[in-house]
């Protein structure tokens, strides 16, 4: 199958360095500390985040820093499959790992000793990039809650298909089969804070691939920086300052 055609365009229109629309928005959960949602073209990723609250489970409590929890779900109707996903199965434990060990790179959790956050995603549509689109819920939903971290997290993914490095790969390329990286990011910190393969690369186009991952990640921590600054106009405006 073509990914790309002659004329340079992939299967959705967009050139092979371009990405999906990007849109968010902060508070969608109302009792929640924090949350957001996340849409990257189709995928559509709910996030909330409740805490830093006294931690439920005593035996789990760190004296020097914050527990962090994570729970990643999909709705039985975000792929349009009628097969019901089983609560816990292995993909889920596996993302939701993912997702905390990402976040806890960039929590400062020494500064809440004693307490626990909790984050919960859930995909309400899926159509690739799930996984990066989580982490992105989710550091929007972490600042939404006030807690405080080293840097906004983001990630994006980027693949090779058709001798071409694509970013930001949608279903149809993503289950292609091809290699595809996804990339955690910190922006000012300049750091990589997750990196995930699927199949071999050689070295010279894996530094391709994973560079154009980054600079999707630095793309959306821009537009994740407008979102909390337009939310923050509007909460002054709300409260006459």
């Amino acid at each position: 199958m073509e990914f790309v055609s002659p004329e340079g365009l992939r299967l959705d229109g967009r050139r092979p360095m371009e990405m999906r629309q990007i849109r968010a928005e902060i508070g969608a959960v109302t009792k929640a500390d924090g949350s957001a949602v996340f849409e990257m073209g189709n995928t559509k990723v709910i996030a909330a985040v409740y805490g830093p609250r006294e931690v439920q489970n005593r035996s789990q409590q760190i004296n020097d820093q914050a527990l962090v929890r994570c729970e990643y779900s999909m709705a039985n109707f975000s792929t349009g499959d009628r097969m019901r996903k089983p609560k816990g199965d292995r993909r889920s434990t596996e993302i939701s790992l993912v997702i905390r060990q990402t976040m806890e790179a960039c929590i400062l959790t020494h500064l809440m000793p004693r307490s626990q956050i909790d984050i919960f995603v859930q995909v309400l549509q899926a159509d690739g990039g799930t996984r990066s689109a989580c982490i992105n819920a989710a550091t929007l939903a972490l600042a939404d809650a006030g807690i405080p971290m080293r840097d906004l997290v983001t990630s994006c993914s980027s693949g090779y298909l058709n001798s071409t490095p694509l970013l930001d790969l949608n279903y149809v390329e993503d289950s292609a089969g091809g290699p595809d990286v996804t990339v955690g990011f910190l922006p000012k910190l300049d750091k990589v804070t997750l990196l995930q393969m699927d199949s071999k690369l050689p070295i010279d186009i894996f530094e391709n691939v994973m560079q154009l991952a980054i600079e999707g990640c630095k793309a959306i921590a821009n537009y994740i920086r407008e979102i909390m600054l337009e939310n923050t106009k509007q909460l002054e405006y709300r409260r006459g300052i």
